[in-house]
């Protein structure tokens, strides 16, 4: 009897003050949905605590074979928390600075030759913000003129002041749907040292690296490290880390290591003056042994920079790149009409659908991927680059 492909995936989520919980249940939804349509046996299960961050365990049978998978969670979403404290005025400051810098050091010109769709994104919430600022301001005029014109002489000021304020604590009331503080607070973070991490993420990062060393000293077929969104550059920062310190610990080779990432922004962070850290560990990463990286991206993403290698368009493409494998997810065919009509226009869902069933799956199928019995080098190894990739090096620094 053959024994169980065993796989330990360690999830870096983006920019996500949500608790961990709402993956597991995204993954124990979506998961059933893929399992209806492509046949996957696929069962939940509680993980024993083993010194890590929040897991699960995942009992499938897919693709012939008997897999067992733990899926981990590395935690930053305090850290988000923590920088999303920021009140009204606090995230107006944020949004002034964050213009000047993404402006001022010329990033988001060359973002903008890249691609323009995560660009727009980017200014959505800017937008919002200014045109709520630009409401409140007329509101509390309007309010001042109307109580002057009354009689009520400077009394105006203050009932105009309040009336603005209370403008903009009714947008803010609103961001639940509107998004913008969140997408704010999510651009803010990453530039606010400049696109060098700033320490709390740091030692996170350090913490991480150290969760992976123990997890690869375990008795595995593969260790499967996945980035989403900000977290793809993460990934790239604690691996890079991880194999800089040379050989692996515990006997023999160890399990496969193998890098996702998926939905990545790494762009919005590399270009930036001072990511100096982030752009040598991209450079590294790609030339790097006992790897292999697959980068999954979508055109129909706008929230992402689809089919742009990380690494090239960042400028650190050396002669002897290896990595990462970049491809499709292509949403139009691997999503019927009736799904991509269903998620049309809705920027996070899109974003968030590589974490998703597809009811018409190609070769990306992410629960084969975390719970099937082959490695991403068995699965990819044989792959060429999707058609469109781009590599031309827009953030290479003068």
């Amino acid at each position: 009897m053959t024994a169980p492909f065993r796989r330990h995936v360690l999830y870096l989520p983006g920019f996500d003050p949500i608790p961990p919980r709402r993956y597991r249940e995204l993954y124990r939804r979506e998961g059933a949905d893929q399992a209806q349509i492509s046949g996957h046996r696929l069962r939940m299960k509680k993980a024993q605590p083993d010194g890590g961050g929040f897991a699960w365990r995942v009992g499938s049978h897919v693709e012939g074979r008997d897999v067992e998978t733990r899926i981990e969670v590395a935690l930053w979403s305090d850290i988000v928390q923590a920088s999303m404290s920021a009140g009204i005025a606090g995230t107006y400051r944020q949004l002034f600075r964050t213009m000047w810098i993404y402006i001022g050091s010329g990033t988001i010109g060359r973002l903008m030759r890249l691609r323009r769709g995560p660009v727009i994104a980017a200014f959505y919430p800017i937008a919002v913000l200014l045109a709520q600022l630009a409401l409140a301001l007329l509101a509390g005029g309007l309010v001042a003129w109307g109580v002057a014109a009354a009689g009520g002489g400077l009394f105006g000021v203050p009932f105009g002041l309040a009336a603005a304020w209370g403008v903009l604590v009714l947008g803010r009331r609103l961001d639940h749907r509107l998004f913008a503080y969140y997408l704010m607070h999510d651009y803010a973070f990453t530039c606010a040292q400049g696109g060098a991490y700033p320490p709390a993420l740091e030692d996170r990062i350090t913490r991480f690296r150290d969760r992976l060393k123990t997890i690869l000293a375990q008795d595995l077929d593969e260790v499967l490290v996945i980035g989403h969104s900000s977290g793809a550059y993460l990934a790239v920062s604690v691996l890079a880390d991880l194999l800089r310190e040379g050989p692996r610990p515990g006997p023999g080779p160890g399990p496969a290591l193998s890098l996702l990432t998926l939905g990545h922004v790494v762009p919005m962070a590399a270009f930036l003056p001072h990511a100096d850290r982030l752009r040598a560990d991209l450079a590294f990463l790609s030339q790097a042994d006992g790897i292999f990286w697959t980068d999954v991206t979508a055109p129909g993403d706008a929230c992402c920079f689809a089919l742009c290698d990380p690494v090239a368009v960042c400028g650190m493409a050396g002669p002897d790149q290896k990595w990462p494998l970049v491809l499709s997810a292509a949403y139009t065919q691997t999503l019927s009409p009736e799904r991509q009509r269903a998620i049309r226009n809705r920027w996070f869902r899109l974003h968030f659908q590589y974490l998703c069933a597809f009811d018409r799956p190609g070769d990306y199928d992410y629960f084969a991927i975390t719970a099937g019995p082959q490695t991403l080098a068995q699965r990819f190894g044989g792959r060429k680059p999707s058609p469109g990739r781009i590599t031309r090096p827009v953030g290479a620094r003068p």
